[in-house]
């Protein structure tokens, strides 16, 4: 899988940053459901409107994502649709977190695990580079993108850096700054992905080296 195949801000600034991105997230998903559902059971926005006695404006700007949902709007619409609140919110049902184990996808070489269930936003994937020697192709698209290595050795191309990741480094950037990475030749490597196609920034940090570690 390409890095444009597979590819999902702002800087953390406290666990209420957090918090509020996860909640914009899910908001912004509201609308393309809302006309989603619509769709499915034939309703048009003047039917809906008259069944909720909500103006077809407004129903309008909710699902175009201009008007920010609210209980008051979305409680007499799951009603019109006799649908759970839940399937117009998107929340999660409450189960085992537990990721199962997907059915890897192989691309151009490259052999990856996601490990994210949940379509848009931020993208997991564990990812198995095998060695080889290639010639870097930097690239752009929008994203913001985490590297972690678990073994081997990664080399990553961004910008004018050229540097090489070890086990237990970690790297993140812009994915609008030409970039690539891949195997140094000298063997495979594993390593995880993170993704926001929109530009969402990770909430992790690798560990800092400590004063007289190699660089």
């Amino acid at each position: 899988m390409s890095e444009s195949d597979k590819h999902q801000g702002h800087k953390e600034t406290g666990a209420d940053t957090g918090a509020d991105t996860d909640t914009d997230g899910v908001l912004a998903e509201v609308g393309p459901r809302l006309r989603r559902v619509r769709k499915e059971r034939g309703a048009t926005l003047a039917g809906l409107s008259s069944a909720t006695g909500i103006s077809v404006s407004t129903l309008s700007r909710l699902e175009s994502g201009l008007r920010k949902p609210s209980l008051e709007l979305l409680l007499p619409i799951a009603r019109a649709h006799q649908v759970p609140l839940d399937e117009l919110v998107g929340a999660p049902q409450v189960g085992d977190p537990r990721i199962r184990a997907a059915k890897p996808i192989v691309m151009h070489g490259r052999t990856h695990w996601p490990l994210t269930r949940q379509p848009g936003g931020l993208q997991a994937y564990k990812v198995l580079e095998p060695k080889r020697k290639l010639e870097p192709e930097p690239r752009t698209h929008e994203g913001y993108e985490w590297l972690y290595v678990l073994s081997g050795r990664l080399r990553l191309v961004l910008g004018e850096h050229d540097v090489v990741l070890g086990a237990g480094e970690a790297a993140e950037f812009d994915t609008r700054v030409p970039h690539w990475f891949g195997s140094t030749g000298e063997g495979p490597v594993e390593f995880l992905s993170l993704f926001g196609r929109q530009g969402e920034r990770m909430h992790v940090r690798a560990r800092p080296k400590k004063r007289g570690e190699d660089d």
